[in-house]
């Protein structure tokens, strides 16, 4: 049996007859760029995470540098941001020119650990990102908390986290403000790049929408810095698509995982991903641990069971097998393996097994029966 790691194929097949349509309609008003296609879009998008302002952008990077430039960040500011990321995270405070400030993550959540954050504020940081990792929110409440007592911006990097919960809210609305990410493989991906700025401030939404055309409300006047960071119209038209879709589709991913639960519960050689109490998951990512009984080599079992696993027909992931602290575009920074052990333990033993929609509970089991075979 052949098991995708994803399937975007199937996903497509299953609503090409809305889709096809969609983007003929933008290719016959020539309309390629924001037009009415993105503007439903926004709107849409917004009313389904219960804020009131949503802003397609181009890409997902786009997004968190916007974010942060719209709310002040600049050279010399500090931006505490969790190490357990992908790089774009980090990006979004380089663009501003401050430097990226890295924290552990919590050893159940994977996400920025409330408990390490204070350690690292320092009088130069301005601002706390919570990025609601493989589709579990960050625990919002405390970091909201800190930002308040140290008067810290907080804002959320939601790329992962379409639909997601945290105590029944929406992510998107539950700082400052938010930034998604529409690349293809996520939850709700578009059909090439995009992403959206979201927000409940009424002033910092007006914001986003100039910032993002080159600091202009009107053609040729420009009222502020900005930048061309524009949503394509076909990407509008198709998120709207598939938006529809999205709620039913994270049902589907959260019975791929409960299936995978109780597929594996007994396996002792791995860890399996934790879902919060405050939490609604929608399972971007299915990310294990396999234990490791090498304590020179901590990758080694991972990486046995990932090649047994390809062997078979199985394909996975690796997120993120290089923390952020050791990348080298970052070794300027004075960090080095050690300073963070939960983060470091994860990009070691943690692999990403396959998850969609489409995925079906027999293939669920014959990975889980190949994962056991391995063990055995």
């Amino acid at each position: 049996m052949k098991v995708p790691f994803l399937d975007l194929k199937a996903q497509y097949n299953s609503i090409k007859n809305e889709v096809n349509p969609a983007i003929q309609n933008i290719l016959d008003n020539t309309s390629f760029i924001l037009g009415k296609s993105v503007a439903e879009f926004e709107n849409n998008f917004a009313k389904a995470l219960e804020v009131k302002h949503c802003s397609g952008v181009s890409s997902g990077t786009d997004g968190n540098h916007l974010v942060l430039w719209a709310l002040g960040i600049k050279p010399g500011d500090e931006v505490i941001i969790p190490d357990d990321t992908f790089i774009a995270t980090a990006w979004g405070a380089t663009l501003c020119g401050a430097t990226p400030v890295f924290v552990d993550c919590h050893p159940q959540s994977y996400n920025l650990d409330p408990a390490k954050i204070e350690k690292a504020i320092t009088k130069k940081t301005k601002a706390i990102v919570a990025v609601n990792l493989y589709g579990q929110p960050a625990d919002l409440d405390p970091i909201n908390e800190i930002g308040k007592k140290h008067n810290l911006i907080v804002v959320e990097d939601c790329a992962q986290s379409h639909l997601a919960e945290y105590k029944h809210r929406k992510t998107g609305g539950l700082a400052r403000a938010a930034s998604f990410s529409f690349y293809p493989g996520k939850n709700l991906g578009a059909y090439g790049e995009g992403g959206a700025v979201t927000t409940n401030d009424d002033e910092l939404g007006a914001k986003f929408k100039m910032m993002r055309e080159h600091g202009s409300s009107q053609k040729y006047n420009h009222m502020m810095y900005g930048h061309n960071y524009r949503m394509e119209g076909i990407q509008g038209a198709v998120l709207n698509v598939k938006l529809k879709y999205l709620n039913g589709w994270t049902n589907e991913r959260r019975r791929a995982a409960k299936k995978y639960n109780e597929c594996l519960k007994d396996v002792e050689q791995i860890i399996l991903p934790v879902e919060m109490e405050y939490a609604k998951h929608v399972y971007h990512l299915f990310v294990i641990q396999v234990k490791s009984t090498d304590k020179n080599d901590r990758s080694a079992g991972r990486n046995k069971l990932q090649k047994f696993l390809e062997d078979n027909g199985i394909s996975t992931g690796l997120h993120y097998p290089i923390p952020l602290h050791v990348q080298p575009c970052f070794s300027s920074l004075g960090y080095k393996k050690g300073d963070f052990p939960v983060t470091e333990e994860l990009a070691e033993r943690g692999l990403s097994l396959p998850i969609f929609p489409e995925l079906t509970d027999n293939q669920i089991e014959y990975v889980s029966e190949k994962m056991k075979e391995f063990f055995k």
